[in-house]
């Protein structure tokens, strides 16, 4: 017994030892590819470069059979995918693959039935597909790293890495889950066509890469582009005068990189100055700014270039009937980047029918009659010599994952020489005009804790104009020169409090400096106006976001301390609403209020000018002859969105006050009267749009009742010049493969203008020179407006990367005589002539781009 006990004990021994070393000899045969690939160096009298994380966690057993260099690599590919690339006869590189090709079949939970039109998207690239009547999909050359995202109606979202598909063999089985319980309901609405947004804030976002098309568009114009939102329109028809709830252009915030630009337009406001090819992204707020936006009592439009640093060189260019234009992105190292853009006319060498077109639209569109309806025929022989072009550029630095510094630049230049020969009256007259805008910016973004972020914004800006007019055959000459330096300083802190409260803190110093001048020989007059006004601007802003985004909510406060070094100081508080929460499935609705101000306005001294640009001249606030322009507005909006079917609509009264007859355009006897007041705009927005696959449908709608308050004019309250009562766009956009095409109808009523008194009481003899006399302002209305427009892009391919599109667009293809101007004057036979100004005449485009 004692005999069998031990034996037993001295088996049970052996078989540890043998499990032992057998484990020893498996970890011996089983070894860490790194490990081995050391091994092999000393073999073989080689080195090998690699990244430690490609190869870290492979184990290997290599066959004894292999006793050549060359068969042990081809064995680590075909095991790992691992390339090898021989750069001399002792240095190798290893590194994983990075495309590989993947597939999959995608079906239910039960594995029963499988899922037809599935859409499979890789995460971060544009690569995506549907799956076919099988649920079967394939996918080549994607990222090995990456991870799929796999979306259909009525099952929740299910994301799967690259790499555990490859794990597998053949087309591994998806499951998906079915959706039994509503998520979370979005409500960032895309609508229109693709890249326009409304965010949760009522904010409007133009993602310019992803821009669809819109009628008469055929490139992303971005001053074009916010137009076909509701409450935003050109009442003559240009992207200088943007009219946003009733107010006029200069009651706008430009920003481009956070710069504030005082020039927005080239060819007399026809073009956009800002290259939407470098523009990255556009936001608009019409109501509800956050607290660290001041000035601008209209709207806010900022428009933000690419803020990363770019890993790959990219850019294209192209050329339409206007311009030209190229733009390019491109890496110098991982961590430093360029970016720049620059575009030029062709205007004073190539004589394109849009170009005349807009030449009609800007000189020579005014039909001049006399009171008794006659028509002044005068034979006239005009010659212009016209330009622009605009350059910006961007330097993307990242000191380290933490602490990033963008530098910004733009220039913007028009120049014009305009002569106009009468040769019924054997007279020249001839205009000069030099405008320019050079600005140039820092910015500082640091991440200091996972919870407190800062920005650092600091900005110099220059805006000078430059406009002589010769009349008479050089007898009398008019000067003009607007100047305007802007030095700025805006810091902004984040810091997120818990998962719900974040809150935005901020000081910004804003010193703007004007200068206009003013020379006229005969008879002899000079003048210089010269101010500077300093903007010290705290503010604080709590925003919260409730679990679910049942309630979202944005309080906050601007506190602007102005001074004038010449004439007052003033000290305004601005509060801020912007509040978003759930009223049921589908719907949600919105409240937001804000007061604003602004120191800065444009005079409009020479309204009846041909020209049309110069005569809007930049002037500060001196709370004497013009107060600080205030501002409060409150609007009530409510959104439903569902199945692709989105209505909105929105409620909002807006008044206005400290503003001057001399900003506003009048061309009446209110015309150099300087009177103080306001206005008040009572106003509706609507929205309807459909969008499906390959379509998107809109119906939109503006009512508008816009009144001055003049306490010295009588009647006291009458129409603003902008009062378009009525404003509705019926739009559409198709897209077949590779081709879009959009049409649109545009209708508004016509704007409010002032007829002379009938008859002969209309002249009044009793001035030298003599005088108009003129009925109540703004007691006439111009003829109903109608434009209708088309547009039609293809896109196709020219090699392996290099893409390309050609565009058509037909502006106005009904040809319609469109009233956008009427006024009056004297003539030399002291006679009241009449001058209309009208839209442009059909005017087509061609574009055609490639992109790299």
């Amino acid at each position: 017994m004692l005999g069998t006990h031990n034996n037993k004990h001295i088996g049970l021994v052996l078989g540890v030892l043998f499990f032992l070393v057998g484990k020893m000899n498996a970890q011996e045969e089983q070894q860490s590819l790194i490990s081995y690939i050391k091994n092999i160096e000393n073999r073989f009298d080689v080195k090998f470069s690699y990244l430690d994380e490609d190869l870290d966690g492979l184990t290997l057993k290599i066959p004894e059979s292999l006793n050549t260099l060359e068969e042990i690599l081809k064995y680590i590919k075909d095991s790992f995918s691992i390339q090898t690339e021989k750069l001399n006869d002792r240095y190798y590189t290893l590194s994983t693959k990075n495309q590989v090709n993947v597939c999959g079949i995608v079906l239910d939970n039960f594995a029963d039935n499988t899922v037809l039109g599935a859409t499979i998207e890789v995460l971060g690239t544009g690569i995506a597909k549907i799956t076919d009547n099988n649920g079967s999909f394939s996918l080549e050359n994607v990222p090995r790293n990456a991870s799929l995202q796999i979306r259909y109606l009525g099952y929740v979202t299910k994301y799967v890495k690259v790499e555990s598909l490859l794990q597998q063999s053949g087309c591994p089985k998806i499951l998906l889950a079915p959706y039994y319980e509503q998520l979370d309901e979005v409500f960032v609405y895309k609508y229109l066509t693709s890249g326009i947004i409304k965010e949760k804030d009522a904010s409007i976002t133009l993602n310019t890469a992803e821009f669809g098309i819109l009628p008469g568009l055929i490139e992303p114009d971005i001053l074009q582009t916010v137009q076909a939102l509701p409450g935003i329109k050109s009442i003559d028809e240009t992207v200088s005068d943007i009219n946003v709830r009733g107010g006029t252009n200069d009651q706008n915030l430009i920003l481009w990189n956070g710069i504030k630009m005082y020039q927005s337009g080239h060819f007399f406001g026809l073009i956009s100055a800002f290259n939407p090819y470098q523009t990255d992204k556009v936001t608009i707020y019409k109501n509800g700014t956050p607290a660290n936006f001041g000035d601008g009592v209209s709207s806010v439009i900022q428009m933000e270039t690419g803020n990363s640093v770019p890993e790959t060189f990219n850019g294209g260019g192209g050329f339409n009937l206007i311009s030209g234009d190229i733009y390019a992105e491109a890496p110098i190292t991982n961590n430093l980047g360029i970016q720049f853009s620059a575009r030029r006319s062709a205007t004073d060498f190539l004589r394109t029918p849009t170009y005349k077109q807009f030449i009609n639209r800007a000189f020579q569109d005014s039909e001049i009659t006399l009171q008794n309806n006659s028509t002044v025929d005068d034979e006239f022989i005009r010659d212009e010599d016209f330009f622009f072009y605009d350059f910006s550029g961007k330097i993307l630095y990242d000191l380290n994952e933490y602490h990033k510094i963008r530098l910004s630049a733009i220039h913007i230049k028009n120049n014009l020489k305009f002569d106009e020969t009468n040769v019924t009256a054997d007279e020249t007259n001839i205009s000069l005009l030099r405008q320019d805008n050079i600005s140039v910016g820092g910015q500082l973004q640091s991440d200091w804790t996972d919870r407190f972020s800062t920005h650092l914004n600091i900005y110099y800006s220059k805006y000078n104009l430059d406009a002589q007019n010769i009349y008479d055959n050089q007898i009398q000459q008019l000067f003009q020169n607007n100047q305007v330096i802007e030095n700025a300083l805006k810091l902004n802190t984040t810091f997120i409090l818990n998962d719900v409260f974040n809150w935005n803190n901020g000081y910004q110093y804003i010193e703007t400096g004007i200068v206009n001048a003013t020379i006229i020989n005969q008879p002899n007059f000079e003048s210089e106006l010269k101010g500077v006004i300093r903007t010290h601007a705290p503010y604080s802003q709590l925003n919260y976001n409730s679990p679910g985004n049942k309630f979202i909510g944005k309080i906050g406060a601007r506190f602007n301390f102005i001074e004038n070094l010449n004439t007052f100081q003033q000290l305004l508080v601005e509060p801020r609403i912007n509040l978003n929460f759930k009223l049921a499935n589908y719907l949600r609705a919105e409240v937001l209020g804000e007061f604003k101000s602004q120191t800065t306005n444009q005079i409009i001294d020479l309204e009846q000018n041909f020209l049309g640009i110069e005569k809007r001249r930049w002037i500060l606030s001196n709370d004497n002859t013009l107060p600080v322009t205030k501002s409060k507005q409150g609007s009530v909006g409510i959104n439903y969105e569902k199945n692709n079917f989105y209505v909105g609509v929105e409620g909002f009264y807006k008044n206005v006050d400290g503003i001057s007859t001399s900003t506003q355009g009048f061309q009446n006897q209110y015309q150099f009267s300087g009177e103080i007041g306001g206005y008040n705009v009572k106003g509706l927005e609507l929205l309807i749009n459909k969008k499906g696959d390959n379509y998107s449908t809109w119906l939109s709608y503006a009512y508008n009742k816009n009144d001055y308050t003049f306490d010295s004019i009588v009647p006291q309250t009458f129409p603003n010049n902008l009062d378009i009562r009525h404003t509705i766009t019926f739009a559409s956009t198709y897209n077949y493969k590779d081709l879009k095409l959009s049409i649109g109808l545009n209708y508004r009523t016509g704007k409010p203008f002032t007829e002379p008194v009938p008859g002969d009481e209309g002249l009044n003899d009793n001035f030298s020179p003599p005088r108009i006399n003129f009925q109540e302002p703004n007691s006439s209305r111009l003829p109903e407006y109608f434009r209708a427009d088309a547009s039609a892009i293809y896109n196709f391919q020219i090699g392996r990367t290099i893409r390309a599109n050609a565009g058509l667009s037909i502006l106005n293809f009904t040809n319609r005589r469109n009233s956008l101007n009427k006024y009056y004057r004297v003539n030399q036979d002291n006679e009241i002539e009449t001058v209309e100004n009208f839209s442009l005449g059909i005017t087509p485009n061609v574009s055609f781009r490639v992109s790299f």
